[in-house]
């Protein structure tokens, strides 16, 4: 399971490089944001650094941990599991051999632990319970203070809340009661212990750690209800208030809250999608809203108390609401379901996903975020596909429909329909963009339709089994169809749709796929085999026997070994790289795996999950889960759980996905390598990943010698020889090195550099400047280097353009972004410009039609008075 980081205010969204072998269930962040503690179902912690980005510390609660929370000064966590609380030492602060130690084991809630929460000068920490009770225990030793319960709930504690530097506590319940608790002490009245009493205290504990294996720290045994005795002197906590949510009668149980201290405002998330927002302590609503149909598993809100985040499980949903405005500051949310299929843009720049929930998805690879859905389909879609042109997205689901989209408007304008129901299984679109083709898995039967007109053209016939696969070849109008009838044709698009070849192999068909330059058809069979084509001779060249690169997982229910069940597994996804030398292979399986075309080899295995909350990934059987009855997965736990035990029907595969004991087998069920050639997609189980050739980390020399060192480059740069600085900084091939003699080059000096430059290096400088382009702000800079390059060399550049295609999309890609980025800018300034010269004449006439007016009184005031001057002489 991956963590990932969402920066809202620069919109990207960042996936940590770490894994846990389970779901994660609780994070605790620390107080300055360096480090974080994820912890999953099983209990295994990770101490992560989020400055470096790496895994500091493994440790191992042993049994499920329900929340981990830091202390305001960062000296301390406090981690709740089973019905006790542990307090550790913060790691970071000193060099240690173990950076988790256990200070204090807190006992007395009789059931699970669920919440915490931590006054502001990190004195005592609160703990709620399933047991409907709430503790507040000392993080030292207090002379009157070292536990204390508080009841009054009928229901767990969802949230426990202290006051801002206050003893005081607000405790929330799953029905909805808010319980407002007031302390006679303040936070400076607490005392410390006496170092006898204290003694006294740690003596009535030695007996029983002497029988305890484990060391436990020091321990502190509370008390529900002490005797007079214990609690004299001691602070006292009295209820002044009780609240409740369910004013209206239509409550949903409360699922999440957050309290911001210094606004004084309350959050708080139920099971139907609302949250309600109050101010304490008078309990005011400021409004309520739903914001989805599932419930809202967790709450946060930011430092300043304007944005709230919102999580919804069950629908992978993350919502930012800037609560002032009424307004979302970030909503993003996944596919319900397993995605199905995706597909790269032309530039490189975009991803389109579809799924089984019936959503087709766009998500921009430089940011993660997806900007735009579809919803018109009403079944799982099976296949999407961009046009040529890269402003079209077409999508075929089982609904019998096949859509098409413009990213322009964002809109559904071509709807393809077949003319008897069908169910369409794959799709392709030619080259141009103007032939659309589905293929239909109950018919057999292709239907080709008209882009520009919306009427279907013609229905290919001949196939005697469902139609898997559809690929169009790239430079020729000719479409390869895979089917399980064992065979692949090739249709012929100018010849009245004839078939041109049919293609015969030993199992049945899968999927196809053309090579980039549409020399080469790849095909994988139901046997586990990948077999490379010369379609225009219908001549095979080669094979690859991938069945044993699969390595397929045993499920939990399996009776039979991995090895035994991968002999039935077969690749269900086929990819050419963007040079066509290598081809990416996936299915049923944890593993992509990437083969050299030419030598039939395998090249590199990526393990896509370690995930072992997924089914399908252990190798052998744990013997530990088998019992004399059988596995212990057919037992269900959790009865009497909030949500009670789901019970599936007979036969259901898929299951639902919001069910507590569905477990999602893992398996990539699409694969698609990126035109810039610098990264690949894959749809799986968990999601939509994207591997990157990211080698900033990786001295990777090119023909080095010994002369290339930076000292020598730095020197020769100095001399004013650019040309051979710049071919020994590639030579050396450091990025940092080479974007400092670029930069350092005069941009009078470009020109001359550039047509100095051997071929070699013409392309390594091109991969370069595409790469700059996404983190540099010499943007000006970097397009004169471009520019000059592709003027000088572009004639050569031409003739193995094939080879260099990758490299070109790669750069218009990063070009491309920022002309829409500056473009958006442009439009904005010059719409504050235009508003601010409209203000400005309007103001300058009002100032115009003043200035005239009291010219006309002031005319009008001398000529009244010199007729007053001559009235009076006249007299």
């Amino acid at each position: 399971m991956e963590l990932a980081c969402q920066t809202v205010k620069s919109n990207k969204c960042e996936t940590l490089p770490l894994a846990t072998r389970h779901n994660i269930m609780c994070v605790g962040l620390s107080p300055d944001g360096s480090l974080a503690i994820l912890i999953d179902e099983e209990g295994a912690a990770l101490l992560v650094s989020l400055i470096g980005k790496s895994v500091i510390h493994h440790f191992h609660f042993h049994k499920p941990v329900h929340s981990v929370c830091f202390s305001p000064d960062g000296k301390k966590f406090v981690i709740t599991k089973d019905n006790i609380a542990l307090m550790y030492h913060a790691p970071g602060r000193k060099r240690e051999f173990n950076a988790f130690v256990l200070d204090k084991t807190y006992y007395g809630p009789y059931d699970e632990t669920t919440c915490i929460d931590w006054t502001d000068d990190s004195k005592c920490f609160a703990v709620g319970s399933k047991d409907m009770s709430t503790w507040v225990f000392g993080a030292e030793r207090w002379a009157n203070l070292i536990y204390y319960s508080l009841g009054g709930h009928k229901d767990t504690i969802v949230a426990c809340f202290f006051e801002e530097n206050s003893l005081d506590l607000y405790t929330i319940s799953q029905d909805g009661a808010l319980c407002v608790w007031q302390c006679d002490t303040e936070l400076d009245g607490l005392k410390p212990m006496l170092p006898k009493d204290e003694a006294k205290e740690k003596n009535k504990t030695k007996e029983d750690e002497e029988f305890i294996e484990e060391s436990l720290g020091e321990e502190i045994r509370g008390k529900a209800s002490p005797n007079e005795q214990e609690s004299r002197d001691k602070v006292k906590y009295s209820r002044v208030a009780k609240y409740f949510f369910n004013k209206e009668g239509d409550f949903n149980n409360l699922t999440s809250a957050a309290y911001h201290k210094k606004a004084h405002l309350l959050v708080t998330g139920l099971a139907s999608g609302i949250f309600h927002l109050h101010e304490l302590p008078d309990f005011n609503l400021i409004h309520s809203l739903s914001i989805s149909d599932q419930r809202i598993a967790s709450i946060s809100i930011n430092c300043t108390g304007d944005w709230i985040a919102f999580g919804c499980s069950g629908l992978g949903q993350l919502l930012v609401w800037e609560w002032q405005s009424e307004s979302y500051v970030l909503k993003q949310q996944g596919h319900f379901n397993s995605m199905v299929s995706l597909a790269y843009s032309p530039d490189g720049q975009y991803i389109v996903t579809g799924g089984d929930d019936g959503k087709v998805k766009v998500w921009n690879t430089s940011s993660s975020f997806c900007f735009v859905t579809f919803t018109e389909h009403t079944s799982g879609i099976t296949a999407v596909t961009f046009t040529s042109s890269g402003y079209v997205i077409l999508s075929a689901s089982l609904d019998g429909t096949v859509r098409a989209f413009d990213l322009h408007r964002y809109r559904n304008f071509r709807t393809f329909t077949s003319p008897r129901p069908t169910q369409f299984s794959c799709l392709a679109v030619d080259s141009s963009g103007e032939i659309v083709s589905a293929g239909s898995q109950d018919s057999f039967e292709i239907f080709i339709w008209s882009m520009q007109s919306g009427r279907l053209l013609d229905v290919l016939s001949g196939h005697e089994g469902p139609i898997s696969s559809l690929s169009f070849n790239p430079v020729k109008c000719v479409l390869a169809s895979a089917s399980w009838d064992k065979t692949v044709k090739l249709w012929d698009m100018l010849d009245s749709w004839r078939t041109k070849e049919t293609l015969t192999l030993n199992s049945d068909v899968l999927v196809v796929a053309f090579r980039p330059d549409g020399k080469e058809l790849a095909v994988a069979s139901l046997n586990g085999q990948i077999t490379f084509w010369d379609h225009e001779n219908a001549m095979q060249t080669g094979s690859i026997e991938g069945r044993h690169d699969l390595q397929m997982g045993r499920k939990e229910l399996d009776k039979i070994t991995a090895k035994q069940s991968s002999k039935g597994k077969s690749f269900t996804t086929l990819c050419y790289s963007a040079d066509g030398q290598s081809i990416l292979a996936g299915g049923l399986s944890k593993f992509v795996c990437i083969y050299n075309v030419k030598e039939q080899i395998l090249m590199k295995k990526f393990e896509i999950s370690c995930n072992f909350s997924l089914d399908a990934m252990e190798e052998y059987l744990d013997r530990r889960k088998m019992t004399e009855f059988g596995s212990m997965a057919l037992i269900d736990e959790g009865a009497g759980d909030e949500d009670g035990v789901a019970i599936p029907l007979p036969g259901v595969k898929r299951g639902d996905m919001s069910s507590r004991h569905f477990k999602p087998e893992i398996r990539v069920t699409c694969l698609q390598f990126s035109p810039t050639g610098r990264s690949w997609a894959a749809t799986t189980t968990e999601g939509l990943l994207i591997y990157s050739l990211d080698s900033g980390l990786i001295f990777d020399p090119f023909e080095l010698d010994v002369d290339v060192t930076p000292s020598n480059i730095h020197k020769i740069l100095h001399q004013k020889e650019y040309t051979m600085a710049i071919i020994m900084a590639f030579k050396l091939n450091e990025k940092k090195l080479i974007q400092e003699v670029i930069e350092a080059i005069p941009s009078n000096e470009v020109d001359v550099v550039c047509s100095s430059l051997p071929d070699l290096y013409v392309e390594k400088v091109l991969e370069f400047l595409a790469s700059a382009f996404e983190i540099s702000c010499h943007l000006e800079f970097y397009l004169i280097w471009a520019h000059k390059l592709l003027m000088l060399h572009g004639q050569k550049l031409k003739t193995r353009s094939e080879k260099l295609l990758p490299v070109i999309q790669f750069l218009q890609k990063s070009i491309q972004r920022h002309f829409e980025d500056v473009s958006k800018l442009c439009e904005w300034n010059i719409y504050n410009i235009k508003y601010a010269l409209a203000i400005s004449q309007q103001r300058g006439m009002k100032r115009l039609a003043d200035t005239e007016d009291e010219e006309d009184v002031d005319s009008d005031s001398d000529y009244i008075m010199q007729d007053v001057h001559k009235d009076n002489f006249s007299s």
